[in-house]
């Protein structure tokens, strides 16, 4: 019936999920992040996802979309979506894989790079800055903790 409100979950279970749940209170500690990163990093026209993809990048041998996607975190189609504006920056080129032509690999490009340098001075200043704001270990044990998360089977 319109305008009735369903039976809701008791007020108790409510407040332990609240409280409990490890994947609600790594969501609410991972937009707060990213805010932070993105506002760090708006002067270099990324985003803190874009500049964790340029990261990835920095490195001899363009890896392939298919190894990198799931490093990221990322389905494929959602890293295809977050190339195309680096791409059309200048910031990074789409190769085809030499070994599989149905293949890509992305390669960061001069201008990705020296964007790059720039922006991670910033970001290395915010997250030291992160870091001095947490008690001493806590850092390290979030992600030695996030690292056995993301490890886990899904």
């Amino acid at each position: 019936m319109p305008g009735t409100t369903p039976d809701l979950l008791p007020r108790d279970t409510v407040l332990h999920i609240r409280d409990t749940c490890l994947c609600l209170a790594v969501q609410r500690a991972a937009r707060r992040l990213a805010r932070r990163f993105d506002t760090v990093l708006r002067p270099y026209g990324l985003t803190n996802g874009q500049f964790s993809l340029m990261v990835a990048l920095n490195q001899p041998d363009p890896p392939p979309m298919g190894r990198l996607a799931p490093f990221l975190g990322m389905d494929p189609s959602t890293l295809t979506a977050a190339v195309k504006p680096l791409a059309r920056r200048g910031l990074l080129t789409v190769e085809p894989d030499p070994g599989d032509r149905r293949s890509r690999r992305l390669r960061i490009t001069p201008e990705g790079v020296a964007l790059m340098r720039e922006a991670a001075e910033a970001w290395r200043q915010a997250h030291a800055e992160l870091d001095a704001a947490l008690p001493p270990d806590l850092p390290a044990m979030l992600r030695a903790g996030l690292a056995r998360v993301a490890a886990m089977p899904a």
